[in-house]
């Protein structure tokens, strides 16, 4: 595989896909902010509180910490590699096809088995209005309507659909935002008193959970090839939305547990709603459960824009055997067929109801995703030089070798299912890989 030097030393790795470089800072950290905000930040509070009660904020910080030195990675990887496809194009540029082919594979079963249950969480939501929506037909064809018309609207252009993440954004933090302004002034500062200092462990378990709470960021890059100037727009667009996200979380387990106080961690669906209960009545739970329903939403819409440029960026590399996927829309510029092949896939999925053993196999995924990425620092640093505008992290390789040690340590807090799981689905993935070169090389021997 080549990679073309562009006239305006956009960078080292960088292939012209046809696509236009339309999405800024504000438009990529929504994007990467209305992934990471989904569903769980409604349930978060009451779980952490379980565990740490009001010293829940410790593991916030922890948690933080991990996350940024995680995130440091991708800023500096994914100003380097400036195409399409985030973290799958970032490991296939540094150590070849067959790892850019368990990368796409295992990214696209982490993102369709959660946008599954992303959507399936959405109709539960809106079904206490719309009680239709418990008929298996009218479920199935409010996906349809949900997933084609995001289709619709992404396939316009991808400044249609930043511009609904965005919207979206402001939509789905509106609510929270309320919650924190009004709610600090009922806080009571006796319920956010340590009754103890807890213990490494329990900060652990906590900050494992809340790790997955802050996965997703690295979805939203997967619109490198349309991001302008992503030497300066990725790390700065990285910074916002994970300080942004752990500021918001942070603040919102503050004034649940303030509010709240010992009572929290018996709230175990929906911790906030009972918090807008407490502040605004019953108009306060139906604000906040709409509310849950619109991040959830949010958090599709940023799925549909940056999921199918994952399918694009591998059958583009010729990763993934589907080459009319790599087709660019005429009039729209956008990798339409993608689209189209996300949206019937994720909507087949949703209608076919929960995926619980996918969702345990999703979250493993990422955490090897996000390995991959980190040890793609250092190779890519010794692979070609930085250019002139990339973002590098300081320290030399102390960042990316943290993270990787602290990857290797969440992994081997998966139980035997988990593994046993993980290990099989990469044999299967690895015979497929190495069936389908070898079909390709005996037809290429006998033409």
């Amino acid at each position: 595989m080549s990679y073309n030097q562009p006239i305006n030393n956009d960078s080292v790795f960088h292939k012209e896909e046809g696509l236009n470089r339309t999405i800024g800072v504000w438009g990529l950290s929504a994007n990467m902010v209305n992934i990471v905000v989904g569903a769980g930040i409604f349930v978060l509070p009451a779980i952490v509180a379980a565990g740490l009660g009001s010293a829940s904020i410790i593991a916030y910080l922890f948690c933080g910490i991990l996350i940024a030195l995680i995130m440091l990675c991708f800023a500096e990887v994914g100003s380097e590699v400036t195409d399409s496809g985030g973290p799958y194009t970032y490991i296939e540029s540094a150590f070849g096809p067959y790892a850019g082919f368990l990368t796409a594979i295992l990214f696209l079963i982490a993102a369709f088995s959660a946008d599954a249950a992303v959507a399936n969480a959405v109709a539960d939501i809106l079904s206490g209005w719309i009680p239709g929506l418990q008929n298996d037909w009218l479920r199935a064809l409010f996906f349809f309507v949900v997933f084609s018309s995001l289709a619709w609207i992404n396939i316009r252009g991808v400044k249609q659909g930043i511009g609904l993440v965005a919207v979206i954004t402001v939509a789905k933090l509106a609510p929270l935002l309320v919650l924190v302004l009004i709610g600090w002034t009922d806080v009571s500062i006796a319920n956010l008193k340590w009754q103890s200092i807890p213990e490494i462990k329990n900060v652990g378990e906590m900050s494992l959970i809340l790790f997955f709470a802050f996965m997703g960021a690295e979805s939203g890059l997967s619109v490198g090839g349309e991001i302008k100037q992503p030497q300066k727009t990725v790390p700065k667009a990285i910074f916002i939305a994970v300080s942004g996200v752990l500021v918001l979380y942070i603040l919102l387990q503050t004034v649940s547990q303030g509010i709240l106080g010992d009572s929290l961690a018996s709230f175990q669906e929906n911790p906030l709603a009972e918090v807008g209960n407490q502040l605004f009545g019953p108009i306060g739970l139906t604000l906040i459960s709409i509310g849950a329903a619109v991040s959830m939403f949010g958090n599709l819409s940023s799925e549909m824009l940056s999921i199918p440029r994952v399918i694009f960026g591998a059958v583009r590399d010729d990763v993934l055997p589907i080459p009319f996927l790599k087709r660019i829309h005429s009039v729209f510029a956008t990798p339409y067929l993608s689209i189209i092949v996300y949206a019937f896939i994720a909507f087949i999925l949703a209608s076919l109801g929960g995926f619980e053993t996918l969702a345990v196999v999703s979250s493993a995924s990422i955490l090897l995703v996000y390995f991959g990425v980190s040890l793609a620092v250092i190779k890519l640093r010794k692979k070609a030089p930085p250019s002139l505008e990339s973002f590098r992290i300081p320290g030399g390789y102390t960042v990316p070798i943290l993270a990787s040690i602290i990857i290797v340590w969440f992994l081997s807090n998966l139980n035997g299912l988990e593994r046993n799981s993980m290990l099989i689905l990469i044999a299967v993935l690895t015979v497929i890989y190495f069936g389908i070169r070898w079909i390709r090389d005996r037809y290429a021997t006998s033409s």
